[in-house]
């Protein structure tokens, strides 16, 4: 009685798991499914752009009297990556026949580096907020931050150079664990100086002005940016080895969704909303122009 009883449970799991499956290979393979789940993303794309630009034309107008600020800047970005994604994913089915194939590897990560720099923006203004406050010099910073970027793609542009003169698999897993080292460098970046940051902020008085604020707003940064960073860089570990896995295809439109979900809308949706105040127009100390 009691094998009989498993054994209809065995069954019955098996019929569910094969259905689950079915279902995941039947919208995967489905051409209209793909279009309307990379529509459905260019669509969300398309809304945190728009939200990152009207952000940056408001600071613009509270204080027209600033140059590129890091503020303004990260939101400029923040609309650039954003906006290109919408219109890869628009043009998605396109973006696949194009010739050399290269050229659909640049513009489906090209935006992934330039988030990257988006948000060790981030990190920088962070990083120069958290030596002030200790009286350390921070002129060593901006430097860093540019040679780091310069570093990154100019690593990232020897790699597709190579791949363009001579497509090897072996380069193409060494791009995507590239890729995958800087997504793990830039979470510990946040670890390292959103910690920091938020160690020292407790420290503070507790009647300090806008400390309890600035504590959750440095604390949900730092969780959303270190999170979404990391699963990029398993993400990308997996997509290096498992074909599985592929992110640059069109028949995983369900992956697709999931993947770019987790590492960029929602925590850009998020950050822009954490991150919505608009600076003081007098009196600002905390605002640093980009040099």
């Amino acid at each position: 009685m009691v094998a009989e009883v498993v054994g209809s449970f065995t069954a019955v799991a098996a019929l569910r798991l094969k259905d689950a499956t079915s279902w995941w290979d039947v919208v995967n393979h489905s051409a209209a499914w793909q279009d309307r789940i990379f529509h459905f993303l260019a669509a969300l794309y398309g809304i945190v752009a728009a939200i990152a630009l009207v952000q940056l034309v408001r600071i613009q107008l509270r204080v027209p009297e600033y140059g590129w600020t890091t503020q303004k800047v990260f939101h400029f970005l923040n609309f650039l990556v954003n906006g290109v994604r919408c219109l890869v994913f628009i043009f998605r089915r396109d973006v696949q026949k194009l010739s050399p194939e290269i050229v659909q590897h640049i513009l489906l990560d090209m935006p992934s580096l330039v988030f990257f720099t988006t948000y060790a923006l981030l990190v920088l203004f962070w990083a120069e907020i958290y030596y002030q406050a200790r009286a350390v010099s921070t002129d060593g910073l901006r430097p860093s931050f540019y040679t780091i970027n310069g570093v990154v793609y100019a690593v990232q542009l020897t790699l597709w150079l190579i791949l363009w003169w001579k497509p090897i698999h072996i380069v193409m897993i060494l791009s995507k664990m590239f890729f995958a080292g800087v997504s793990l460098f830039a979470a510990l970046g946040f670890l390292l100086y959103g910690g920091r940051l938020f160690l020292m902020l407790q420290r503070f008085p507790v009647e300090s002005k806008g400390r309890r604020k600035k504590l959750q707003e440095v604390g949900y940064v730092t969780t959303i940016c270190f999170s979404c960073f990391l699963v990029r860089c398993i993400m990308m570990c997996f997509n290096a080895f498992n074909k599985a896995a592929d992110l640059d295809v069109l028949d995983h439109p369900i992956l697709n969704l999931i993947y770019y979900l987790l590492v960029e809308i929602l925590p850009s949706s998020l950050v822009l909303f954490i991150l919505r105040k608009l600076p003081p127009k007098r009196g600002i100390t905390q605002y640093h122009p980009i040099r």
